[in-house]
């Protein structure tokens, strides 16, 4: 029989850290500009659903890491983990002897490359994790640095909350009164081609976002978003005309507003309860049961 004392030392090094990789909405996204080097300007207004991908992360004899949900294989075809790795080796190198060998596991609930910053979410969890596994930490500036490195949504998804990312995206300033919103993501499981879909992009210098001053209410939050853009989805649409097909279908279903997120191909519904919402991902999953439909809260800004 074990020792309680061998029991306690069993349970710390089986113990496993998790984190949630929440799906990032782009509730509007202006192009305002193109930097010489070819990176597009960008203005964003993004929030996080409660719905992500999840990963757990545990102390190991040799480095590994598993797959498991709906889009668990995908990626398992296709090499797109790298970004969990590539997060893993930079915060080893950052932080050098203390990262002992790890398994991290990442269950894959949000579709691949689909302007919801899933690979990107999974990076910055990926940082968290492991930080709190080898108990370490980095600087504010060596930590967004090391994210900006991963690529330019990964910064933002540390963040995880409400805000407005300008630059390429490394400009960050939070939304604390951005509040909650009911949603249902929707996304035909059609790829779409980000640098096409800019390459497509007619104008490069549109109107910046402007918010000002903060609307106190949610319907008020609602008609400022409506007023806003997402300068890609013109472009998205010609490319996967699926995207048009789903838009209507969440108005249909009630939708107050509807969008693309990022370079698509997720729209977003946002409805007015969190059951009209339910209610929707259902019927419409029912209507297309080969698409993805995930109704879902998106956390506030004063979270």
């Amino acid at each position: 029989m074990m020792s309680s004392e061998n029991r306690s030392d069993f349970s710390a090094s089986c113990s496993s850290i998790t984190e949630e990789a929440r799906a990032k909405i782009n509730l509007a996204l202006h192009v305002t500009g193109q930097r010489p080097d070819g990176y597009h300007l960008l203005d964003m207004l993004v929030t996080f659903a409660d719905h992500g991908d999840r990963l757990d992360f545990m102390r190991s004899p040799t480095d590994e890491l598993t797959l498991s949900g709906r889009f668990g294989e995908v990626l398992a075809g296709d090499g797109g983990t790298n970004l969990v790795l590539k997060s893993r080796d930079l915060l080893r190198q950052a932080i050098g002897t203390v990262a002992f060998p790890v398994r991290i596991h990442l269950e894959k609930n949000l579709p691949v490359a689909s302007g919801i910053g899933g690979g990107s979410a999974d990076a910055a969890a990926t940082l968290r994790g492991l930080m709190r596994l080898w108990g370490t930490t980095l600087s504010a500036e060596t930590l967004a640095a090391l994210a900006l490195k991963l690529g330019a949504d990964v910064p933002m998804c540390l963040e995880s909350r409400p805000l407005i990312a300008r630059g390429i995206g490394e400009k960050i300033e939070a939304v604390p009164d951005l509040p909650a919103f009911a949603m249902v993501l929707a996304n035909p499981l059609k790829g779409v081609s980000t640098p096409e879909v800019f390459r497509r992009l007619a104008t490069k210098n549109n109107p910046a976002l402007s918010l000002a001053p903060s609307p106190p209410q949610t319907a008020d939050w609602l008609a400022a978003i409506a007023a806003a853009r997402n300068d890609l989805e013109p472009p998205a649409r010609e490319l996967v005309p699926e995207i048009a097909v789903i838009s209507a279908m969440l108005e249909a279903h009630g939708a107050l507003l509807t969008r693309m997120s990022g370079s698509g191909a997720t729209c977003f519904g946002i409805f007015a309860t969190m059951t009209a919402a339910e209610g929707a991902a259902a019927a419409l999953h029912d209507e297309r049961p080969g698409w993805y439909f995930q109704a879902t809260e998106t956390v506030s800004g004063g979270a």
